[in-house]
């Protein structure tokens, strides 16, 4: 009995679980829960997998590989989630849920490794789609602000796992370094993740309010995003409009930065909410405004990630190539 593989998308505030029946697999029995209802993800983990025991019953076959994207940078056994409270081992979380082989890595370069594996229906472009292929980048406004690369090697993809959320924030006229300052007042550094996020679009929405000299109210994020896309509260469609702006700003130096001429993608849970909105906004125009390199950025194409959970194809397409680097077989080689 072939053993699937367990892959799980880890960000600040959700943890979503699913099982992958070998290479070109694609996600079953998703489970999405919440970082706060458990003490770490080998707790989580064990959960789901208890739940899909009990449904598979005598046909369970136990996962011997695993593949974990979190939302943190990875380099060393210790994981500390950037916007989260989990903190824990590898190695001990790959033996606690007994394991022959945990992989570990961060969100983005997850995100990444699914992009050439994306279709039609999966993605929404601001014109032609990107093709797949050459270097690509993905961002994506989650809890906190993610990056990638992706590499065609001419041996394979390889990923790029950066933290390019954190660089500092640039203003792209008067108006906006005017936010700046207000928000400095608040924070010595204003990273692009810092206003363009889940956790950021509230400061946006009050260091806009300031900036106009109007009072804003206690919202999160969910309400500003709702209000501003359906055209309720014309300040949460200013903050809207400026957060897509400043978003595409910033994505364009992402792709001058990686050279990803074969395209941008978006990614994360903020921005598919309000979708519409994002599309007629400024973004793209934006995203081109590069002086002497507009041409360039013209020619590169951006389209948004509506799959939600690309992360977990990703985190399969790790498990495939790590086996098959290995010389393991891609259904795991094993019997239950």
């Amino acid at each position: 009995m072939s053993r699937p593989w367990l892959v799980a998308d880890i960000g600040g505030t959700n943890a979503r679980f699913a099982l992958i029946d070998g290479a070109s697999g694609v996600p079953r029995d998703i489970q999405r829960v919440r970082c706060a209802d458990y003490p770490g993800p080998v707790e989580a983990a064990a959960s789901y997998l208890a739940g899909q025991q009990a449904a598979a019953g005598a046909a369970w076959a136990t996962p011997r590989w695993a593949a974990f994207a979190v939302a943190t940078p990875v380099g060393s056994d210790r994981i500390d989630l950037t916007n989260s409270a989990w903190s824990f081992s590898r190695a001990e979380s790959e033996a606690a849920l007994g394991l022959d082989g945990l992989l570990m890595l961060n969100d983005f370069e997850a995100l990444a490794l699914s992009l050439p594996g994306l279709g039609p229906h999966q993605l929404r472009a601001h014109g032609p789609l990107p093709s797949g292929q050459g270097t690509l980048a993905v961002i994506g406004p989650g809890t906190g602000l993610g990056v990638g690369g992706l590499l065609d090697t001419g041996r394979g993809w390889h990923a790029i796992a950066g933290e390019g959320g954190h660089a500092t924030l640039a203003a792209a006229d008067d108006f906006e370094a005017e936010i700046l300052r207000v928000v400095r007042a608040e924070h010595e550094h204003v990273s692009a993740e810092r206003l363009l996020s889940g956790i950021g679009l509230p400061l946006l929405y009050r260091a806009l309010a300031q900036v106009r000299g109007e009072a804003a109210e206690a919202l999160a994020a969910e309400d500003i995003g709702s209000r501003g896309a359906d055209g309720s509260d014309a300040l949460c469609a200013a903050t809207l409009a400026t957060f897509c702006a400043m978003l595409g700003g910033f994505a364009g130096n992402v792709v001058l930065t990686f050279g990803a001429r074969g395209g941008l993608y978006i990614g994360g849970g903020i921005v598919p909410r309000f979708a519409d909105f994002f599309f007629a906004s400024d973004f793209r125009a934006r995203f081109e405004a590069k002086g002497r390199f507009r041409a360039y950025l013209e020619a590169v194409p951006t389209a948004l990630i509506v799959e939600p959970y690309a992360a977990l194809h990703g985190a399969a397409a790790a498990i495939e190539t790590r086996l098959r680097e290995t010389g393991i077989t891609t259904n795991q080689g094993s019997a239950a």
